[in-house]
């Protein structure tokens, strides 16, 4: 039960007939609001305690969540904090009116102007939470910018006001909180990249879902989940069978580097090293092979052929030859001027995995026809400038999540669509988020470590597309990690793309012992 509670996300929609569920199995509104409000008060005096933070100033929207945000100005009052509230609209929801009658009974003074809370030591916001769908108005975002012009903390319940639930696009102006309290289910815009300069540290409050109510109307299997913690490590390769051998641990082959970007061969052997896969071939042009096997002298150094750019021409390997690696990883410091070998990995039936100049490769063909083609499994891990270039007919990319999973849909591939919140969906709509990053991974090399940790696990896997599927999301989860680890060791701007590699094993080896 925790499980599907912590990891489900929702759409709006979705979470409005969840809370129809409730009240229709007799729950009063009124008492889902006082508890879901209580649950918000106990976390923000465990935040700010009154001793030291003695002012709030309540922003109480309209709706519900202005109700639940007068719930909390009342029990802030009750508690001995000196309270004030704004109240920017005339009209309110009848339970929020009642509050807001019974709030000002007990002598809290209301404003029209955000003005007079200048002066306080925390905001509470509570205008708008989730279902917002248009633009705010301009008094509204007159009062946001003042706001966030203010030094003070800000906690807002459920999301930001401002911010569309769905898509975390910000609608004319939104809240910069400090920290924001979702109420019952995560909402998705806590994992689009658009909203996260508004959320500040998000935390979950859990009112009690119970399962069948969440059953009830998220599909089976719910189609989109964050990857834990405990799922990840779950997907990992561990622990081992006590007798096993190199080639039953997995056999990858990473295609990769030119004369011009050897250091992408290098980073991305690195990542596959890492994931622990049994045996590992790595496929460079001829000139790079001394500096490949003094890097990686565990590794079987494939020399190919090169042209006059120092791209590999061709690929010392049949059809037949391919089909004896688990996976085929191929992009990273490749050019285009390889092109001829990624056009017959396109042809062939291994599990492939394509990053880089593999997918700028793939986007010179009609995309989804040769991936359709396609008999085994094929993950591609674009970044958005790749994304557009593969798939220029997802026009709506204000909503990555939806973004992805039609990409993924269309090419009948696993689509890794990597950024700050990075989604990874399948063709058959089932979709894993990565709900922590840092900016530490926007160094040149990180999204090649990645490609070579991502495709070791494919490789350790059964190579079917549901255990790839899940590997492919491990590695993200992982991958993101070991940068928030090192980021934190050597700060966001020391990890450089070899250190994010050497991150790697000792950041799962804590994960998994801890």
């Amino acid at each position: 039960m925790k499980n599907i509670v912590e990891t489900a996300i929702v759409s709006a929609d979705q979470m409005r007939e969840i809370e129809s569920q409730i009240f229709a199995a007799g729950m009063p509104v009124e008492a889902l609001m006082e508890k879901a409000a209580g649950l918000c008060f106990n976390k923000i005096i465990s935040l700010y305690p009154v001793a030291t933070t003695s002012s709030v100033g309540v922003l109480a929207g309209p709706g519900h969540n202005g109700g639940d945000a007068l719930v909390i100005a009342r029990e802030l009052y009750l508690a001995g904090y000196q309270v004030q509230v704004y109240r920017p609209f005339f009209k309110l929801k009848e339970l929020t009116a009642n509050h807001a009658n019974y709030v000002a009974s007990l002598g809290i003074t209301f404003y029209e102007d955000i003005q007079p809370l200048s002066h306080c030591q925390l905001i509470i916001d509570g205008l708008f939470g989730f279902g917002l769908t248009r633009n705010l108005p301009d008094n509204i975002i007159k009062a946001i910018e003042l706001i966030n012009s203010w030094s003070q903390p800000v906690v807002s319940i459920d999301l930001p006001s401002g911010i569309h639930t769905d898509t975390g696009v910000v609608m004319g102006n939104s809240i910069k909180a400090t920290h924001t309290l979702c109420l019952g289910l995560w909402k998705r815009a806590f994992f689009q990249d658009h909203a996260l300069e508004y959320l500040g540290q998000s935390s979950r409050i859990d009112f009690g879902l119970l399962r069948h109510h969440i059953w009830s109307v998220l599909p089976q299997p719910i189609a989109l989940k964050q990857i834990t913690k405990t799922i990840a490590l779950s997907f990992l390769p561990l622990p081992r069978p006590a007798i096993t051998y190199k080639y039953r641990q997995g056999h990858l082959l990473l295609i990769c580097g030119s004369r011009t970007y050897a250091g992408a061969a290098i980073l991305s052997a690195l990542g596959a090293r890492a994931s622990g896969v049994g045996m590992l071939s790595v496929a460079v042009p001829e000139s790079l092979k001394p500096m490949l096997t003094s890097h990686l002298p565990e590794a079987l150094i494939v020399d190919c052929p090169e042209n006059k750019t120092g791209a590999i021409a061709s690929l010392p390997f049949s059809n037949t030859d391919l089909s004896k690696f688990d996976v085929v990883a191929c992009g990273p410091g490749l050019t285009i001027g390889a092109a001829s070998v990624v056009n017959t990995l396109l042809q062939s039936d291994c599990c492939l995995v394509l990053d880089a100049d593999g997918l700028n490769i793939l986007a010179e063909h009609n995309v989804g026809e040769v991936l359709n083609a396609r008999t085994a499994p094929t993950v591609l891990t674009p970044h958005l400038g790749e994304f557009k270039r593969l798939f220029p007919e997802v026009s709506d990319l204000e909503d990555r999540i939806n973004a992805v999973q039609t990409a993924a849909q269309k090419s009948s591939a696993i689509v890794v669509l990597k950024g700050a919140r990075t989604a990874i969906a399948n063709p058959q709509g089932l979709t894993w988020l990565v709900a922590q990053s840092t900016p530490a991974l926007a160094r040149g090399g990180s999204g090649d470590v990645l490609t070579g940790l991502t495709a070791g696990l494919a490789a350790q896997s059964n190579q079917t597309e549901d255990s790839m599927f899940n590997a492919v999301a491990a590695a993200a989860w992982w991958h993101a990690q070991a940068g928030i680890k090192a980021a934190q060791e050597r700060t966001e701007l020391g990890v450089d793309a070899k250190t994010l590699a050497e991150y790697l094993t000792p950041t799962i080896n804590q994960l998994w012992n801890e």
